[in-house]
């Protein structure tokens, strides 16, 4: 901050901060000199042609060139309790961290040019994208939260029999449409299968919840590629994207509620019940009294 801009958040304030003129002060008086330099002192023709004659003379003369500049405690105004109030000091605050983020701006962002590469889109050999959040250096127990997410056509499993355990043994972390911040398009190549999204942050540092979720992928995919127990016969839960639809009030479109009638998001009722599981013979209701 220079002199003027702290003069003029001051006159902004209606008042001048004493701390300010300590930092930036006007004009330093002419000071007087010491013994030792009125001991040492011999009359020149300079002086004489200034008119100092004596010693006492030139005691109170002004002294000028670079010691004029120097700035004492003792040329220092008195407090006058005339300081800014606590709305300017808050003002002189805001001004300062402006002005620190304008000189980031100025000196330190070029620099971030040698570290520039050209953006190369993923390839299917990676198909795994990660998320963090960041607070601008804040810190903030959710920065050490990694999310991991991945279409499911992109994981190495062997056939369609292990896709089919892969969904089920994935559970609630898997949606057939891909995450809103995974960094998938909606119908994007390769989402025929679905999404998986996994995130971990019960550890202390990144690094170690990202490890964690990537490990938890690698058994997932190592679990569906076990022939031991296909889980043919389990059927995908959807339950949850049913919830999540219902909740944004999309409805269920595809007739996932039991029926598998096409119609919007209602509760199931009778009319969904099977009719095969219904008696052969029913029994007439009891007339009532």
């Amino acid at each position: 901050m220079t002199w003027r801009t702290a003069l003029a958040a001051a006159r902004a304030t209606r008042s001048f901060s004493t701390s300010t003129r300590a930092q930036f002060p006007r004009r330093v008086r002419a000071r007087e000199l010491s013994l030792d330099e009125i001991e040492d002192w011999q009359p020149s023709k300079k002086a004489e042609a200034e008119g100092l004659k004596s010693k006492e003379d030139y005691k109170s003369f002004p002294v000028k060139g670079e010691q004029a500049n120097t700035f004492s405690a003792d040329d220092v105004e008195e407090f006058q309790y005339d300081d800014t109030s606590s709305d300017g000091h808050r003002l002189l605050d805001q001004q300062r961290q402006v002005l620190y983020y304008f000189r980031l701006i100025e000196h330190e962002m070029p620099k971030l040019v040698a570290f520039r590469k050209p953006f190369i889109p993923p390839t299917s050999d990676r198909p795994v994208t990660v998320r963090s959040i960041s607070y601008g250096g804040e810190s903030h127990p959710v920065t050490n939260k990694r999310v991991i997410s991945v279409p499911v056509a992109y994981l190495p499993l062997r056939d369609e029999n292990a896709i089919h355990k892969c969904k089920v043994l994935a559970g609630v972390r898997w949606s057939q449409e891909p995450p809103r911040d995974g960094g998938f398009r909606y119908k994007e190549t390769g989402g025929e299968h679905g999404y998986i999204k996994i995130s971990c942050e019960d550890f202390p540092e990144p690094s170690m919840n990202l490890k964690w979720a990537s490990d938890a992928l690698d058994r997932l995919v190592a679990e569906a590629n076990n022939t031991s127990d296909p889980m043919t016969d389990v059927p995908v839960d959807t339950r949850h994207i049913d919830w999540k639809r219902a909740k944004r009030g999309i409805g269920i479109k595809n007739g996932d509620f039991a029926g598998g009638r096409n119609r919007t998001a209602e509760p199931p009722s009778l009319r969904d019940f099977p009719r095969e599981w219904l008696p052969a013979n029913p029994r007439s209701a009891p007339t009532p009294a």
